[in-house]
């Protein structure tokens, strides 16, 4: 079906920012992230005041695209794009089966990906409720995800893994980590099951932000232990080569005993 003049509008101006997609491949990357169904999201968006204008891309991770927007008020966001047609819905399946709040999900692609955009709205929803740090969620339609941009002046903060900090720095943000661990385990009753130096950001004043939550479970989910267990492994492991001294089981107690 050719499409209408207001997709065509929406992808003239998604064009810019194709050109600027540091991606080797731009129409690869045009095919896997904007199609039609998408484009037609992102026009409802626009039409509606959260997107006025792209920006750059962000990240590209396994199963989404993040690119810099521009909102009505001309507030910098965060516009999380699953892509439908290339991702490893298989992989991300056991995050959703066994969750009770999406037990009816049919099993295809499609609906995989769908739920994991929904599931990371709730997720994030849930846990800035509870008072972790997390992008703030503003709005979930179909596949995209629009939220709070994690930065300052359209430049995004940098992941964990890419900060030098002084030992003294780095002690206070392991530990705000552990405790935003806490909280999710204690108060949101849930796991985030992919964290690790990836996953999380740092703004200024040494403050860390918990990101990717999208594959986060209930404790009620049958793998939640086994999934909180690697968290904490991730973490420990990578702020001990940063000179912080902690064991797993030192951090499994400190989140689950409260």
């Amino acid at each position: 079906m050719r499409p209408d003049k207001k997709i065509l509008k929406i992808e003239a101006e998604l064009d810019k920012l194709r050109i600027k997609h540091k991606d080797s491949d731009n129409h690869q990357v045009a095919e896997n992230v904007f199609d039609d169904a998408t484009l037609k999201t992102l026009y409802y968006l626009s039409n509606r005041g959260y997107i006025k204008a792209f920006g750059g891309s962000i990240s590209t991770g396994k199963e989404a695209n993040v690119f810099d927007a521009i909102e009505k008020n001309d507030k910098d966001v965060a516009i999380k794009i699953y892509r439908i047609s290339s991702s490893n819905f298989k992989a991300v399946q056991e995050y959703i089966i066994g969750d009770h709040r999406f037990e009816n999900v049919r099993h295809n692609r499609k609906n995989i990906v769908l739920t994991l955009a929904k599931k990371e709205f709730q997720n994030l929803k849930r846990a800035r409720d509870a008072g972790v740090r997390v992008p703030q969620p503003l709005v979930i339609e179909r596949n995209v995800l629009v939220m709070e941009f994690i930065g300052k002046n359209s430049i995004p903060s940098s992941q964990l893994r890419n900060v030098k900090m002084t030992l003294e720095d780095t002690k206070h943000v392991f530990e705000q980590i552990i405790e935003y661990m806490r909280i999710m385990y204690c108060d949101a009753d849930m796991v985030h099951s992919d964290l690790s130096e990836y996953n999380i950001l740092i703004e200024e004043g040494v403050t860390p932000v918990i990101i990717d939550i999208g594959q986060g479970v209930l404790l009620s989910h049958p793998m939640s232990e086994q999934f909180l267990k690697r968290d904490v492994s991730n973490v420990v492991r990578f702020f001990k080569k940063r000179g912080v001294n902690a064991t797993d089981e030192q951090v499994m107690n400190t989140i689950t005993q409260g």
